[in-house]
Formats: C-alpha cells, sequence, structure tokens
C-alpha cells in the first residue's frame, strides 16, 4: 500500500520535455549528430506533483495548458497519475509548455524552457481553485508562472494557516522577497540563493547568513540544496544539515522536482522537516540513477525497496 500523506495542491506549470542525450554540447554555429532523442513530461509544477502523487498523495494542480496535442496529453498524464485536474485550463491560441534539455554522458544537463500557456496562470485561477486548495495540507509552487501568481497564493494560504513551498527556480532577481512574508518553507539551491539575496555563497555561514537574510524578512525556513553536498535546513535559530546520497548518476533532469516533491509528501504525512528532507534527499538520489524526468519517479513500493 502506498503510504498515505494527506493531500497535497500544486500551483504552478507544466512542459514537455524534449531531450537529447548528447556526446558533448556543440559549439557555436557547430552541428553535431546526437545519439538519442526522448519526449517526456515536465515541468516543475507537474513534475513535482507527480512525485507526491507516485508516493501517495491526493495531488490536486492548478495549472494552465495549451490547446495544441501537447496540452491534451499533459492532462492525460496527470490523470494517469492520479492528480485531479479539475483546474487545469486549457488556453485558446496558446502552446503549450515546451523544455529542451540537452544531457551530457555524466548525467548534467542545460534546460531552456518556454513557457508557452504557463505565462496565462492568474491569482483569479486560484482563487477558483480555493475550496480544492483550502483542503490541502500543503501547497507547492515554482516560478514557470508569474510572480504575482506565487504572492496571491502565499498571501491566501497565509491567511488559512496551510503549509506553502515555495522553489525558485528558475531563478528571477524579478522576485520580491517582502512580498513572500509567511512563506513556510521557501527552497533555492545555492545559486538561487545568492542571485535572490545579493549576497554571497562560498561557505557554509555565507549561505547560512544569506538564508537568515531571508528569514528576516519573513519566511519561516530556509531549505537550501547543495547538490552533491546535500542540503540544509536554516531556520531562526537552528541549522540543519542533510545528509547527501551517493549514487552513480545518469540523468539529473528533474532530481530538483523530486526531491521537492517527495519533501510535501512526506511532510505532509505528518513527518518533521529534517527527517521529510532525508527522505526526499534519498529519493531524489534514486531518480538520478535512471533516465528521463518524471519516469524515473519511483512509487512509495519501488521507494520502499530501495
Amino acid at each position: 500500500m502506498a503510504e498515505y500523506s494527506g493531500r497535497i495542491g500544486v500551483v504552478g506549470s507544466n512542459m514537455i520535455d524534449l531531450v537529447t542525450y548528447t556526446d558533448r554540447m556543440p559549439a557555436p554555429g557547430e552541428t553535431i549528430e546526437a545519439p538519442e532523442f526522448e519526449l517526456g513530461f515536465g515541468g516543475k509544477g507537474a513534475n513535482q506533483a507527480v512525485a507526491a502523487a507516485r508516493l501517495g498523495s491526493a495531488v490536486s494542480v492548478v495549472t494552465c495548458v495549451g490547446d495544441d496535442m501537447f496540452g491534451h496529453q499533459q492532462i492525460t498524464n496527470f490523470k494517469d497519475n492520479g492528480i485531479d485536474t479539475t483546474h487545469v485550463h486549457m488556453i485558446a491560441n496558446k502552446s503549450s509548455g515546451v523544455a529542451p534539455i540537452f544531457v551530457e554522458p555524466s548525467g548534467e544537463n542545460s534546460i531552456l524552457i518556454i513557457k508557452g500557456a504557463n505565462g496565462a496562470l492568474t491569482p483569479a485561477h486560484v482563487d477558483g481553485a480555493a475550496e480544492t486548495l483550502a483542503a490541502c495540507d500543503a501547497i507547492l509552487m515554482q516560478l514557470e508562472v508569474p510572480l504575482e501568481v506565487n504572492y496571491h497564493t502565499i498571501a491566501w494560504a497565509a491567511s488559512k494557516g496551510i503549509v506553502t513551498v515555495l522553489n525558485p527556480a528558475p531563478a528571477s532577481t524579478d522576485l520580491d522577497v517582502s512580498r513572500l512574508a509567511g512563506l513556510s518553507f521557501f527552497c533555492p539551491n545555492e545559486t538561487e540563493l545568492a542571485t535572490l539575496t545579493g549576497m554571497p555563497t562560498a561557505t557554509d555561514d555565507d549561505i547560512t547568513a544569506a538564508a537568515r537574510h531571508l528569514i528576516a524578512q519573513g519566511i519561516e525556513q530556509v531549505v537550501v540544496t547543495l547538490g552533491g553536498r546535500g542540503a540544509r535546513l536554516v531556520t531562526q535559530d537552528k541549522v540543519e544539515e542533510i545528509a547527501p546520497i551517493k549514487v552513480t548518476p545518469v540523468d539529473t533532469t528533474g532530481a530538483g522536482d523530486a526531491f521537492i516533491g517527495s519533501f510535501a509528501h512526506f511532510l505532509a504525512s505528518g513527518t518533521d522537516a529534517p527527517d521529510a528532507l532525508r527522505r526526499a534527499a534519498r529519493y531524489a538520489a534514486q531518480t538520478i540513477t535512471r533516465r528521463g524526468t518524471q519516469k524515473s519517479y519511483l512509487t512509495a513500493e519501488e521507494f520502499a525497496g530501495v
């Protein structure tokens, strides 16, 4: 049986991943042959939703798709993963979001983002889903949709006492940190943390200081992901180190989303934040031993077996 974890709402993006596996990246003006191509489902919001759903969470998404074949496929994929699509909106005359991804033999990736219909998501869509979101134990957000949507969702959720998690990716210097007051968990990587605070993140002390700069502005807790060095949970008065899980990477695409989605799952199940992060680190590590984004995400039964 999948682990019960309550309900999770995801207000955010969806993309179609266009994944090219290449021996190396081409130089400017150069054309090279790549050995493999795959098409898959992605987008930070959709990825996080699928990770949580596969682990057993009851997930609802608030998102926009284009009125093209990708949009219809995205809706089918949500349903196939047991995700509530009541608040998926198909936007006329808009393409769905797409993400061309280039994966090198080391597993490292480079990604382009075309938002498409994701740019049409509005605070009104969130208000229309208020009854569904009010029943959630946690709400996840990212930056692949208009920033006003996130500000609105955070303020509304804070007024209802609902846990919120914002993954500030892709990083945007337009993000107004002062409008994140009341956010439960802010989850940047160290590069995003530096970009958003304008502070150095070269040392452990730097990272903690930058995180506490955000906490001083009304964010409750900051989770800084550190790649191969694990993660760090920073509160006003504590720092908790989350040890890395050593695996041989095959494809790191979507690993950050697997981490956030599974963290929300474990958190909503009643696990405290440090333990939820440790479980999420184990979950995300397993996904990078497989190719692809959502298709690399384990079910609760698969995760229990590793």
